[in-house]
């Protein structure tokens, strides 16, 4: 079957013209949300956007940085969703999520640095010795940039075998993703504790998956 004609299956052109769509909606609304909640904040008249409170700054790096991992987490559970339902067509949203996740991360380190912290490198080189979480944050970010580089069609031909290699950067990524939340709360852990137990569903059921693969490779073998 040739290009065109996958074009015009049916399947193909639910993923393309709607289910893509959505996904791409519903992954930019929390951007929006934050970025008209911070207009609002500023006098912006009407102005739509979520409520940040009276500290909207410190709202928006948090609302952007939860979005961030959702996003990871989401895109992580795609594998073992596709897996249990036997959708291979739910592989073609993984990208555009893991895509998203990046953007997500990176500007929750824009928003860190420029309107938390308004670029005063001195006072964000005392935070980090005094926060040991905003490095490993910003650890998880540089983990994610080699990820999104190579998310395109023309870098997995490249790579080949080794593309698959790097993109299980994402199963340390998460972690991290996760010690960064949990280090930056002082009180009320349930969500990275949720979080954790998410991140250790979704790997130990890639770990399981691979034992079961090894175990039957070799009664094969």
């Amino acid at each position: 079957m040739n290009r065109s004609q996958r074009v015009r299956s049916p399947v193909d052109r639910r993923y393309r013209f709607i289910y893509k769509p959505l996904v791409f909606a519903a992954c930019l609304l929390p951007a929006l949300g934050v970025l008209g909640g911070l207009l609002i904040a500023s006098g912006v008249p009407h102005a739509v956007g979520f409520d940040l409170g009276a500290d909207p700054v410190r709202e928006s790096l948090d609302e952007i940085g939860k979005t961030a991992i959702n996003l990871l987490l989401i895109t992580l559970a795609v594998t073992p969703l596709r897996q249990l339902t036997g959708n291979a067509h739910l592989l073609r949203l993984r990208r555009m999520l893991g895509v998203f996740t990046f953007a997500y991360a990176l500007i929750h380190f824009l928003l860190y640095i420029g309107l938390f912290q308004t670029f005063l490198w001195s006072e964000i080189l005392k935070d980090i010795a005094k926060r040991p979480f905003i490095t490993v944050g910003f650890l998880a970010l540089l983990l994610l940039l080699p990820l999104a580089i190579t998310s395109t069609n023309g870098m997995m031909r490249r790579l080949g075998r080794r593309w698959q290699t790097l993109h299980r950067l994402i199963y340390l990524i998460a972690p991290l993703a996760v010690l960064h939340y949990w280090k930056m709360l002082k009180s009320d852990y349930r969500e990275p504790l949720l979080y954790a137990l998410i991140v250790t569903v979704l790997l130990g059921w890639r770990l399981l998956k691979r034992r079961r693969t090894v175990a039957v490779r070799a009664r094969e073998a």
